[in-house]
């Protein structure tokens, strides 16, 4: 259980629970309340890693969830291995396997490392100006070099076996960060009484208070004050505690999303608790308390592993009781780091601090840091480190007033701790859409507009003394809360003070120097002025060429040094380049967080009619459309489709058909005021149809586009039946209830969906009223008592119907609607009547072909969400008197009306048994220059047995006019002549419909 850098005491881990984990296969020892990086420099261990561009060995930078270079591939168990995990926020347990990433065969000897050497070949935008030459090397050197070098960590490539969770919730007043500002935001809106939840990313709430264990709150430890406040939220009804949670998203109306790790840190079986759970939090208020970012310094080879940011050192000396070292040397522009270095004297280690800052400039910090022992270096620079897999000392040189470096001077030490600054964390206020000013005070940007229902506190909005921090956090938990108190916070005062600085003075060639500023990209400071000097001066161009900023920390240590560098470039202030854009998410999240319960079945449920059974058991083959599965066509003795589509269509024409139609969507429209609703949805009037009559209805988008199309039937005054698309069911019933809802609230009607109470039979050709006759009581078939487009009610076989006589054919056609549970029983009679008629049962395909026979349109094939009545030659359904309906102005707009709109046309090819393919676009001269001139394409394309020729429906501009001319369609092998001739190609009178 050697852990050679644990410190004797302190630190809030639990020493009573040892903990064994793997790191490369080799155990690594730690206590409960570890994390894998606190473990692993417990254990002496600094090289976790190797970077992205160049392979240079990386260790442990960051405390946080800012950490760019100890990324590491988790293994959980079984199907359980996440990569790119950052160390410094995954909690470690037994049993728990680790290892390294982007390296080959070992993290110690990694043959990437090459690329370092090769660094003047990966300048910035690299990628833009090699692999040009020869061209044929592309596909087979190029591009399978470049494919294998992507990515850092390994995909998972067995499916994810945990459980994921979704959940809703709405408060009053959401905070997001649970350090000081965040405590006391939450203290005060919860003394009101308001609903309050509060989410932290820490294993436990308290921020900065966790580490500080010098600070004093009114009087008493900060310590102390945690524990009361934490107690006194935990006792309150109102208040819901989330730690491990991570607000990683803020979109529209305080719309929220967070994710909360539920699971990973138990080392026992966690039952059937997911791993992790979606919230999705709808706020009155959002108060954002989420802190701060510490910046590195730019300086040469400041990416050694053993260099951490100050803030960090302290952190894992206090709360996780780990020296990072035995002889430390602080850099810094600022006092902050003093705090550290003062933490890291106080457990008996070697300090010696380097301050950019002269003697003067500096506060009561430097007296008590020498006073403690350690060596002071103000008015000092960094130059360089030195080291390879470990720093083993830092080069420090004096800065003169003119800015030069006087005689370096190499400080020995195993570990660097640097601050150059602090970043508010305003991702998630930017990505609320808020504005972003520049404070000189503090050298960053923080909170200044905000766009939606929020405030933020503390560090977040740049105030980094405690007991500011405090005071704000409470008034901004108060404000959000309905509430003007105040509480006034009694604190030890904060290290504030700071010189801010891009790059530190060195007397090195600056184009020889690699300074990172982006560690997991490998982006140095002479990239970020090479695509300057390059003529990118968008910060967001920048960002695209050089990569800064891109990599899975996004830019959370990068972002400012690379815009002071941009800034001093182009010699205009911060402020005018600006910022880059922050977007969702905060940090990664896990696809299984965002599917959440909607797995494999559940996804897409498959919905049958109840003829199914009697289809698949007389061999019919299937389509999905929409959610449902249709009988595509009914083989015979081996044949394809196309013979077996052939042989339906004859027989429907000559003899009869039959078909499952019951996937049509059926709402049932009731009410008063049923007539004037329908009269306001559809192009066509139904004030004045007649109980017992049908109507073929055509309905539009506010836009004047076709939504949807179908038969309608009054059956009674106030009640229609209503036929949809198969596909358009429930969009169509979602449009009629939010106009009846939200536009017509008025009007007395009422929808019920009632598609899977009907089932429908459709009896087509020209021996239907044959076969249908001696099994329909209470009904008069005859042409004179039920003509084309008539509902009747009776019985078929003894069961209640509403029989339409209606045809998507052209064909003398029934359609019989009986309740689902009859309709097995109804299908199989009117089979077994129909065999001495030669009764043919047919699939989807063959209504397809017939149904362009005769040139209707199906929605969403002759129609795609820009066509009128007019462009499919339905204009003439709307009577000139017919008063408002929707779309009805939209049909006047401009470009609706103006010419050479396409226009649903037939087509012939000059080759008869040539099949023109759906989609094929339409010229009028194939020698035109590329790119050609597209009159439209095809919409429709079948083979006719009927015609005995092939047929198409098509979109052509000015269709109408171009009769008879002559057009070309594209073909696999080039081009084809058509004609253009009307959309009907069967019964051209229409006459048989009427038998």
């Amino acid at each position: 259980m050697a852990q050679p850098f644990r410190l004797s005491r302190g630190g809030r881990i639990d020493r009573s629970r040892p903990i064994v984990f793997t790191f490369n296969g080799k155990p690594v020892h730690g206590y409960a309340g570890d994390t894998v990086a606190s473990a692993l420099l417990a254990n002496g261990i600094h090289l976790v890693g190797r970077s992205f561009k160049y392979h240079r060995p990386r260790g442990i930078l960051s405390h946080g969830p800012d950490e760019p270079s100890a990324l590491l591939s988790v293994d959980r168990g079984p199907g359980r291995i996440d990569p790119n995990n950052r160390a410094s926020v995954v909690e470690a347990r037994s049993g728990l396997r680790t290892t390294s990433q982007n390296h080959w065969p070992s993290l110690e000897f990694d043959v990437g490392a090459v690329n370092d050497l090769l660094s003047p070949v990966f300048v910035a935008g690299f990628y833009y100006k090699t692999f040009m030459w020869p061209r044929k090397f592309w596909d087979r050197v190029y591009e399978p070099f470049i494919r294998a070098a992507a990515g850092l960590g390994k995909a998972p490539t067995v499916a994810d076996p945990d459980r994921y969770a979704n959940r809703h919730a709405h408060c009053d007043v959401l905070i997001v960060g649970a350090g000081p500002a965040g405590l006391a935001a939450a203290l005060a809106a919860a003394r009101t009484g308001k609903r309050v939840i509060l989410a932290d990313e820490g294993a436990e709430p308290g921020g900065a208070l966790l580490h500080d264990t010098t600070s004093e709150i009114d009087g008493r430890p900060a310590a102390d004050w945690l524990a009361e406040t934490l107690a006194e939220l935990d006792a309150r009804e109102n208040v819901i505690l989330l730690p491990r949670t991570t607000a990683f998203g803020y979109y529209n109306h305080n719309h929220v999303a967070m994710t909360e790790r539920v699971t990973d840190h138990l080392t026992s079986a966690a039952g059937q608790a997911p791993r992790e759970r979606l919230w999705q939090v709808r706020a009155e208020q959002v108060v954002l308390a989420g802190g701060a970012h510490e910046r590195p310094l730019v300086f040469a080879d400041n990416d050694r592993p053993g260099i951490l940011l100050a803030e960090s050192v302290r952190v894992f000396l206090n709360r996780y009781g780990v020296a990072p070292g035995r002889r430390l040397v602080f850099a810094t522009s600022g006092a902050s780091a003093y705090r550290a270095a003062l933490d890291a004297r106080a457990a008996g280690l070697d300090v010696t601090l380097v301050d950019l800052r002269l003697e003067a400039d500096c506060g009561p910090e430097l007296a008590q840091l020498r006073a403690a022992g350690a060596d002071v270096l103000t008015g000092h620079t960094v130059v360089g480190s030195k080291g390879r897999k470990r720093v083993t000392g830092l080069i420090v040189a004096p800065v003169g007033s003119d800015g030069r470096c006087g005689g370096r001077r190499l400080l020995a030490c195993d570990c660097v701790g640097m601050s150059g600054g602090w970043t508010p964390a305003v991702h998630l206020f930017s990505q609320s859409r808020g504005k972003l000013a520049y404070d000189e005070a503090i050298d960053a940007f923080v909170p200044s507009r905000s766009a939606q229902e929020e405030r933020s506190a503390g560090a977040a909005r740049g105030t980094y003394d405690l007991a500011a921090c405090l005071g704000d956090g409470f008034a901004a938990g108060a404000a959000a809360a309905g509430s003007e108190a105040r509480q006034d916070f009694k604190a030890t005062a904060t290290l504030t003070g700071f010189q801010p600085v891009r790059i530190m003075p060195t007397d090195a060639d600056p184009t020889k120097v690699r300074a990172f500023v982006d560690y997991q990209n490998d982006v140095t400071a002479k990239d970020i002025k090479l695509a300057v000097r390059e003529g990118f001066q968008s910060i967001e161009h920048v960002k695209r060429y050089t990569t800064t900023g891109m990599a899975t920390d996004q830019g959370k240590t990068s972002n400012m040094n690379a815009l002071g560098i941009v800034a001093g470039q182009l010699d205009k202030a911060l402020p005018a380049v600006g910022t880059t854009t922050f977007r969702p998410p905060y940090t990664p999240v896990t696809f299984g967080a965002l599917v959440g319960p909607a797995r494999h079945a559940l996804f897409d449920p498959i919905r049958t009619t109840p003829i199914h059974e009697w289809a698949e058991a007389h061999g019919a083959l299937f389509e999905n459309v929409a959610l449902w599965r249709r009988a595509w066509y009914f083989p015979k003795n081996g044949e394809d489709l196309h013979a077996a589509v052939a042989r339906e269509c004859k027989a429907v024409r000559e003899g009869v058909g039959i078909f499952d139609a019951s996937t049509l969507g059926k709402i049932e429209i009731v009410g008063r005021d049923a007539a004037e609703f329908m009269n306001r949805l559809y192009i066509n009037p139904w004030t004045k149809l007649a109980p017992g009559r049908c109507r073929y209805g055509l309905m539009l988008k506010e836009d004047g586009y076709i939504l949807d199309d179908g038969v309608v039937a009054r059956v009674s005054d106030t009640c229609f039946h209503v036929t949809t698309t198969t596909g358009g069911a429930a969009r169509v019933l979602a449009h009629m209830e939010d106009y009846l809802q939200t536009e017509w609230p008025d009007l007395e009607v009422f929808l019920t969906s009632t598609t899977e109470q009907w089932a429908v039979i459709a009896l087509q050709g020209p021996k239907a009223r044959d076969v249908i006759a001696p099994l329909v009581d209470g009904i008069d078939l005859s042409p004179e008592a039920f003509p084309h487009m008539a509902m009747r009610s009776g019985t078929i076989c003894g069961v209640p119907t509403r029989l339409f006589r209606v045809s998507f054919t052209g064909e003398l056609g029934f359609e019989i609607n009986v309740p689902s549970d009859h309709a097995r029983a109804v299908w199989e009679a009117v089979f077994e009547a129909g065999r001495a008629h030669g009764i043919t049962p047919y699939g989807t395909e063959t209504m397809h072909v017939l149904r362009a026979e005769k040139g209707y349109i199906i929605v969403g094939q002759e129609t795609d969400g820009t066509v009128t009545p007019d462009d499919v030659g339905m204009a003439g359904m709307i009577p000139k008197a017919k008063g408002d309906f929707v779309g009805k102005r939209s049909l006047a707009r401009p470009d609706v009306v103006a010419p050479g709109r396409k226009q649903l046309v037939g087509l012939v090819t000059d080759d008869p048994k040539l099949v023109l393919d759906e989609g094929a676009q339409i010229v009028t001269d194939t020698g035109q220059p590329i790119p050609m001139r597209m009159l439209g394409h095809v919409t429709s394309s079948y083979w006719s047995a009927n015609c005995g020729r092939s047929i198409a429906l098509a979109l052509v501009e000015g269709g109408r006019a171009r009769m008879n001319g002559h057009l070309h369609v594209t073909t696999p092998d080039g081009f084809t002549r058509v004609t253009v001739c009307e959309p009907v190609f069967f019964d051209v009178k229409g006459e048989r419909i009427h038998a």
